[in-house]
């Protein structure tokens, strides 16, 4: 009997990666849940079919190596986990939180992906997905260390898949604009829920994390010699970082 595909999602307790672990689910991959907080995974993981939950902290090497050894096989990686900390303007930013920031959106998706490339390599045919953003193409007044992170997570995506380039695994970055989900604006502005709302105010439909979870779905299921290197997805309402319609 054949091994169901694996796939493995970082950052799976909330939000887009909540969301990607179902979207997999229901493509038939058996998915493995990671993440920090370990009754969310494992209530997500009861919801799904052949689901797993591995409570994981990505910036810990050591915990990522022992997890990496856990698994039997990898076909997908998404490295998911990540977030922003303060909207600060460079001239007072606590270099504490880009440190952060750092560890989680670069460190983390380094960890987890150099560890688990053997695994999905020997698959045959290894997708991985770095969850970047448009801050990691393009910066904005108050986001000097979340774009300065981003913009490492997408240097990492294009030079990865440079250098396995003749390699069968595709590496696909995914770059959401302005989402709408129920933690990342409420932890970037330290659970001030008024200036977290503030950031969607009078945008009619900001994307979902179901919208990325679909969008991330449909680059993994695509044939294997077709790589999605990037897709950059944002409502309709935003036409860039710094330009968003928004109704009166």
């Amino acid at each position: 009997m054949t091994a169901a595909r694996t796939a493995v999602v970082t950052g799976a307790s909330s939000g887009i990666g909540a969301a990607t672990a179902r979207k997999l689910a229901e493509a038939g991959y058996r998915v493995i849940l990671a993440a920090r907080r370990k009754d969310r995974i494992e209530e997500l993981a009861a919801e799904l079919p052949h689901a797993e939950a591995y409570a994981l902290d990505v910036t810990d090497r050591a915990a990522v190596d022992a997890f990496a050894a856990s698994l039997d096989r990898c076909d997908v990686l998404v490295d998911n986990a990540g977030g922003a900390l303060g909207t600060d303007p460079v001239a007072t930013a606590d270099p504490a939180d880009w440190r952060a920031m750092y560890e989680v959106n670069v460190l983390g998706v380094l960890n987890v992906t150099q560890a688990l490339l053997p695994a999905l390599t020997a698959s045959g045919d290894g997708t991985v997905v770095v969850l970047s953003s448009t801050a990691g193409h393009g910066t904005y007044e108050g986001g000097g260390g979340y774009v300065a992170a981003k913009h490492g997570a997408h240097v990492l995506a294009e030079t990865l898949r440079l250098e396995l380039c003749g390699q069968p695994v595709r590496v696909i970055e995914v770059a959401p604009g302005m989402v709408r989900t129920d933690e990342f604006a409420l932890t970037r502005f330290r659970g001030d829920e008024a200036k977290a709302a503030k950031v969607y105010e009078g945008v009619a439909e900001p994307l979902t994390a179901d919208d990325v979870a679909d969008t991330i779905a449909w680059a993994v299921t695509r044939p294997a010699h077709v790589n999605i290197d990037l897709l950059v997805v944002r409502p309709r309402a935003q036409a860039s970082n710094t330009k968003v319609h928004r109704q009166a």
